[in-house]
């Protein structure tokens, strides 16, 4: 398995998958983005998202019933290391922008622009789709899984 590279400070941004990976601690995942978490508690870093994020990671538990992760997924960005971003009119524009010009969904879109607004060190995904993105300091989750 390979290491990611954490920066030495400033924002990592977790888009939901990411998100759900933490809080479920993905069997294939966790070892992967566990230190992202490490470096937030020691406050080297911060862990950012959309606050769109909130509302993607809210959708399973919800329908599943289950309350205790949904409090999980709520409390995740209540910690101090932690931080979700407003969607603003900028960030809108700039999400339609890259809409234009690239073949993102909308919610991919809104967390590209939101990182991109911020200024995020490092932008962790699974979605390839993120790479087209200029600027945008993607690490894909699945580059650093062992064959």
């Amino acid at each position: 398995m390979g290491a990611m590279t954490l920066p030495p400070s400033g924002m990592v941004y977790l888009d939901a998958n990411s998100i759900i990976y933490s809080v479920e601690k993905h069997p294939i995942y966790w070892a992967i983005i566990q230190p992202i978490w490490l470096a937030a508690k020691s406050n080297s870093i911060e862990v950012v998202s959309s606050d769109l994020a909130l509302m993607e990671t809210l959708v399973g538990p919800l329908k599943s019933g289950n309350k205790t992760l949904a409090t999980a997924y709520e409390q995740l960005f209540q910690q101090a290391q932690t931080r979700l971003v407003s969607i603003t009119h900028a960030i809108l524009r700039s999400a339609a922008q890259l809409r234009a010009v690239t073949k993102l969904k909308t919610p991919d879109a809104i967390h590209a622009a939101t990182a991109l607004e911020i200024g995020s060190a490092l932008f962790v995904t699974n979605d390839n789709g993120f790479r087209k993105i200029a600027g945008l300091p993607v690490v894909v989750l699945d580059d650093l899984r062992t064959p």
